[in-house]
């Protein structure tokens, strides 16, 4: 993908909604691709978390001790426990079809968390609104 291509992808993110195009390229620029065939865990239930990832294409299935909780598609995001916290993974993600995906490792988030304050507000609702989706 090119840097315009990530920024338009990130842009319709909700956690990056508020983030200036020109300051989505810096993201952009430190965003990694992955690929992955169906059937392949992209993180697993326990391990360390160390990354947050972005669904290009395809669709991944999350569980949790066995049981499936969620699918996600275009534009979904998980791991965004581990920027906050380098603790266990509290779900694996394994993917359900091929899947294309950016990840953007912890170390590289929090500089742009401490350089861009409407980052760490979105991370913020993000949580908020999966914690209140958990609740419900």
């Amino acid at each position: 993908m090119t840097t315009v291509e990530k920024v338009l992808l990130l842009k319709g993110i909700d956690l990056f909604a508020a983030v200036p195009a020109d300051e989505l390229a810096a993201i952009a620029r430190i965003a990694e691709e992955v690929r992955l065939d169906a059937g392949e865990p992209v993180i697993r239930e326990g391990e360390l978390g160390d990354a947050l990832y972005f669904v290009v294409d395809g669709r991944a299935a999350v569980h949790k001790s066995g049981r499936q909780l969620a699918e996600l598609g275009h534009r979904a995001v998980f791991g965004e426990l581990a920027l906050l916290d380098p603790g266990p993974r509290s779900a694996t993600v394994e993917a359900v079809t091929d899947l294309h995906l950016l990840k953007i490792g912890r170390d590289e988030f929090v500089e742009i968390l401490a350089s861009r304050p409407e980052v760490p507000l979105g991370v913020i609702k993000m949580l908020a609104r999966r914690m209140r989706e958990t609740i419900a």
